[in-house]
């Protein structure tokens, strides 16, 4: 992780240091010009519930459905909701909260809310940081909309609130095996319990996949089948599924192969697995303990080892196995039932835990090039907006892995996936993930004969602390990151170390101490080959020196020149405000304004909203100086707008008090 961004944030008033871990550049998309549609695909199955779909059509604005395992929750509320997709013109959003989903850990709240933010339009770089601040943002932005919401597996009510939008248009379902009864009582949610088909609702869902004449040959085993499954849907369509596929098998056979079943379906699902071959049991068992929710067909092939087209084909058609946005799902009871059938494979884990490595190791090249090499044989992704899809996609599964990995011994990949992950978690602001697992890094590196790897876990759960605001367990590690360092003479690991400290003092405000880091880590980076870091360095002891008084013209300059030619512009945009800066209190406003112009040309090409914020602020100084009162509200103008939607609320109330003295 760099530390390559210091900056002071005013010019004449309050001054304010802020620092921040740049590398590479925050790419932003245009919002989205139509209303978010993020329904799964229809259920075609389903059938009967007539009585309970009309009950959800006396829309409340938050509505509780509870119900066993498999019993039809998700199917209900996605058939109502495209039915009555017209009484939402704003649109859908939906949210698996994976509450009850075997392997994985619940889906946190911030984690839903950015996805619905992002489904709303709001780009990456104008997220706001924490809960809070996107919670707010989210319902501000839904609090004259008519949307619905669509909150599926809730474990608990906890989990659920932070989700509850603004106004009262919106019309919220949550679905999941628990009563949840602080919804009832301190939101007034309406309850609903959903429990089992009829005879008749069952005897139409078989129809639905088998055909009626082939049920009307048999009446009596149609009947016993129907008995059998006792009106749970999931058993119903498995069962439907393993006749599906087998057009051969008669009825009257299917009943006696399912000679009783209790209420853990536990004789359904063995009927279905051994009607498979050997070869789909196992991609069926492989996929059932692989880690994560779920999972793309490139790395299904990976765990499979070899194409699998055919075979997931053949368990998508036997119910076993869900399909929808290029990602296969399996309902938890199917994957309970079957990840305890046998043994995990630990060969086909490694496999696939490695190809997640690979592929993130590759993503993370391309958000920060200058990081390190990476030799990896799979496909890069195109661009940053690219790679930083594709770990929002496969983040739950890299969580997963990191576990799965530790739990394993794998001591090297749960580093590496550390690593990988750590431009990914900054850029996307997600700070306990970032350092949960540079904790289990940190644990894993214990074990490696490895003393660059414990250096490296060490520092970087400093720097999840200090970015966490907890300085005494940032200071902590980071120091012992040093001691170790100096103890195994690594001059790169020792330099990064200094900087590391540095932010931390600066960011304590200890500015002399900060300074002094600086120059330590500056003398180190001068006896390596590695300008790029030298350059930030550059810069990071070039603002320290600024608010302390001290002429850094120098210090900017030189690092401006290294990352110009060494293909860094977001380190070149924080010279040049730099020296912005530096002939702003030099009374030199005009140069000012054309070194925050070219600054801020840098940060919009990289999507860099957070740093354009600040230069915003300080070209607007500069402008105002220059007695330019329009040109400095414009600036001012579009900087506080930045400030809001990044839940900046101490400096959006810095710039309003600006804009107040020349727009009263």
């Amino acid at each position: 992780m760099t530390m390559d961004e210091v900056r002071n944030t005013a010019h004449g008033g309050d001054r304010l240091v802020q620092a921040g871990i740049v590398h590479g550049g925050v790419h932003f998309h245009a919002p989205r010009p139509v209303p978010p549609r993020q329904l799964p695909a229809l259920p075609t199955s389903f059938a009967g519930r007539v009585d309970v779909l009309a009950a959800l059509d006396d829309v409340v604005p938050l509505r509780t459905i509870a119900g066993v395992g498999g019993i039809g929750k998700t199917w209900l509320v996605l058939r109502w909701a495209h039915r009555r997709a017209d009484r939402f013109p704003d649109g859908q959003l939906f949210v698996d909260l994976r509450g009850f989903t075997p392997g994985t850990e619940p889906t946190a709240p911030e984690a839903a809310v950015r996805g619905f933010l992002d489904a709303l339009g709001v780009e990456p770089g104008r997220m706001p940081p924490g809960l809070d601040g996107k919670v707010a943002l989210y319902r501000s932005l839904t609090a004259d909309k008519r949307l619905l919401v669509v909150l599926d597996n809730a474990a608990s009510a906890d989990q659920v609130e932070p989700l509850l939008p603004g106004g009262g248009a919106c019309v919220v379902l949550v679905t999941g095996r628990r009563v949840l009864r602080a919804l009832v009582t301190r939101h007034g949610a309406r309850h609903l319990a959903l429990g089992v088909l009829t005879d008749a609702e069952a005897r139409t869902a078989l129809e639905l996949r088998l055909g009626r004449p082939r049920l009307d040959t048999r009446p009596d085993d149609t009947a016993r089948l129907i008995g059998l499954c006792r009106g749970h849907p999931l058993a119903l369509a498995i069962l439907a599924g393993r006749a599906h596929v087998d057009p051969g098998l008669s009825l009257g056979d299917l009943v006696t192969e399912v000679e009783a079943w209790d209420d853990d379906l536990t004789t359904v699902f063995a009927t279905s697995c051994r009607a498979l071959t050997a070869e789909q049991f196992r991609a069926l068992h492989l996929l059932a303990t692989a880690p994560g929710p779920d999972i793309g067909h490139e790395a299904a092939a990976a765990l499979i080892g070899s194409c699998p087209t055919r075979t997931l084909t053949a368990l998508r058609e036997a119910s076993l196995l869900d399909h929808a946005d290029g990602r296969y799902t399996m309902h938890d009871l199917v994957r309970r039932h079957v990840a305890d059938a046998e043994p995990v494979d630990l060969v086909a884990s490694r496999r696939l835990l490695d190809h997640y490595l690979r592929t993130a190791r590759a993503a993370d090249h391309v958000l920060y090039p200058h990081r390190d090499r990476v030799d990896a044989p799979v496909p890069r992704p195109a661009d940053a907006d690219e790679a930083l899809a594709w770990f929002d996609t496969e983040h739950a599964n890299l969580l997963a892995a990191v576990r799965t990995a530790a739990g394993h011994g794998w001591h090297d990949v749960v580093w590496w996936l550390a690593w990988a992950l750590d431009t990914f978690h900054f850029r996307r602001g997600h700070r306990v993930d970032r350092l949960t697992v540079w904790q289990a890094a940190l644990d894993a590196a214990t074990h490696l004969d490895d003393p660059a790897s414990l250096i490296g876990a060490h520092r970087n759960v400093g720097i999840a602390h200090a970015v966490l605001r907890d300085p005494e367990a940032a200071d902590t590690h980071l120091r012992l990151a040093l001691a170790s360092a100096e103890r195994h003479g690594d001059l790169a690991q020792q330099a990064r170390t200094h900087q590391m400290l540095a932010w931390a003092g600066q960011w304590r405000g200890d500015l002399r101490q900060a300074l002094a880091h600086g120059e330590r880590a500056l003398a180190l980076h001068d006896r390596l080959d590695q300008p790029v870091r030298r350059a930030d360095t550059l810069n990071q002891v070039g603002w320290y020196e600024t608010l302390l008084g001290i002429d850094a013209t120098a210090r900017f300059r030189a690092a401006s020149e290294l990352h110009r030619r060494h293909g860094n512009p977001d380190g070149e945009a924080t010279a040049l405000d730099g020296l912005g800066s530096l002939a702003f209190d030099r009374g030199r406003h005009r140069a000012a304004v054309e070194h925050y112009r070219r600054a801020l040309a840098l940060r919009r090409g990289l999507g860099h909203v957070y740093g354009e914020a600040d230069i915003l602020e300080r070209l607007g100084h500069a402008h105002a100086a220059l007695g330019e009162d329009g040109q400095a509200d414009l600036a001012w103008r579009e900087a506080l707008t930045l400030h809001g939607v990044q839940g900046r609320d101490q400096d959006g109330q810095r710039v309003g008090r600006l804009l107040s003295r020349i727009s009263p």
